[in-house]
């Protein structure tokens, strides 16, 4: 029996219970979030697995890291989704009596006894969180999703027509963002009138949503065409990557003027750009006239970046209020990590027996990082669960597991 303790230090959800059933990024997200912030968050699995236990990265034994990352301070509870009972149990944890549970997030497809409908019956009340692919229930997933909305259109290089479909999964990171959001938010209502919230969020239609915030389909939209690749270059303003002695490449943007001052007086190039200026008729202290002449600014400041190594070129900018960024690999952030050079964010615990370099929550409250816990053992929280939730016998659970109906750890 696992007997996971809350984080009392820096749990300002202490005392909620929240129960989980997702795979992928979104949902496992939205658990550990809420579990990063002291809820106590039951993940329920198939007693075959979880979906996604396999996933890549693996450590040196086969174990995914990705799960592992994803799934920190959660509890994990294995039944049979297959038999009547170990649907009725699965219905049971999530419908549990008390004004702090109730609270449900999936993001299961062809489910129906963990329905809003079904589970609603049993709980009147309940908070309904279900993630997604498209809003009509079709499956979908971020790599999938990002095509359709444009962006990878928006991040190709200049010399090439093939489309950048960027590695991070930014929609999923935002649909589990959201669904802790929606939670919190469904559970705010209740307490205000008691009500139960159904709350269904589309990986596509946050997709859609945020490049419709960002303006970018207004653009499309405004000028009858898409804007033309740009590379590097960063849209509205000026920013892009330069080429350093040493070899590495860092980023310098200059979006406010005073950015854009202290870029000019750090790289010497006053009176060039002074000249340019007058010659082109521009006013480079306006952002968008300096998105516009993005290529000869570009060419004018590459010599005094050619001239330095990236280290020489941070060692320039500190003090100023450029916003300069060495371009590093995963592996070079976990040698700055080893050499305590990184966000106490990053830290090592210790993951079914072994060293695992991961995070705590970004949020500080104090200005502290609340210590993560570890990823709990499949179905490690099985017999708890049964046995403190819903308040079955040790002989019940014994029959069950020989029955097949549960998996413990």
């Amino acid at each position: 029996m696992s007997d996971q303790p809350t984080n009392t230090a820096l749990g300002p959800l202490d005392g909620l219970r929240v129960v989980e059933t997702t795979s992928f990024v979104a949902g496992p997200l939205a658990g550990m979030t809420l579990a990063q912030l002291g809820a106590e968050v039951i993940r329920l699995d198939p007693a075959s697995g979880p979906a996604d236990a396999g996933r890549w990265p693996l450590d040196h034994d086969g174990r995914s890291l990705f799960w592992a990352g994803l799934n920190k301070g959660v509890r994990s509870v294995a039944l049979d989704f297959r038999s009547p009972e170990g649907q009725e149990l699965a219905a049971a944890l999530i419908t549990a009596p008390g004004e702090n549970a109730g609270l449900f997030v999936d993001n299961t497809i062809g489910r129906d006894f963990l329905s809003y409908d079904s589970l609603s019956a049993r709980r009147p009340d309940l908070v309904h969180v279900h993630i997604q692919g498209h809003p009509d229930g079709r499956p979908a997933m971020d790599y999938a999703v990002n095509p359709l909305y444009g962006v990878p259109m928006l991040t190709r290089q200049v010399d090439s027509d093939r489309p950048v479909n960027h590695v991070l999964p930014a929609w999923d990171i935002a649909t589990g963002l959201l669904a802790v959001t929606g939670l919190l938010t469904g559970l705010h209502k209740r307490r205000s009138d008691g009500s139960g919230s159904r709350i269904d969020l589309a990986l596509a239609d946050v997709a859609a949503a945020h490049v419709a915030h960002l303006g970018w389909l207004a653009e499309a939209a405004e000028r009858g065409h898409d804007r033309p690749r740009l590379g590097n270059h960063m849209f509205g303003a000026f920013g892009v990557d330069f080429g350093c002695a040493d070899g590495r490449r860092v980023i310098a943007v200059a979006i406010t003027g005073q950015q854009w001052r202290d870029l000019v007086r750090l790289t010497g190039t006053q009176a060039v750009f002074d000249a340019i200026a007058e010659s082109l008729g521009a006013d480079l202290s306006v952002e968008g006239q300096r998105f516009e002449h993005r290529a000869i600014i570009e060419a004018v400041l590459a010599p005094w970046f050619a001239k330095r190594t990236s280290a020489e070129v941070l060692a320039a900018a500190e003090g100023t209020r450029v916003m300069v960024g060495e371009f590093r690999s995963p592996k070079e952030v976990v040698d700055a990590f080893r050499r305590g050079e990184e966000s106490a964010i990053l830290t090592e615990i210790d993951q079914a027996g072994s060293p695992m370099l991961t995070a705590a929550s970004p949020l500080r409250w104090d200005d502290v990082y609340a210590e993560p816990r570890p990823a709990p053992a499949f179905a490690s929280d099985t017999e708890w669960a049964l046995a403190d939730v819903l308040g079955l016998s040790g002989a019940e659970i014994g029959r069950l597991a020989e029955a097949g109906v549960i998996r413990e750890h």
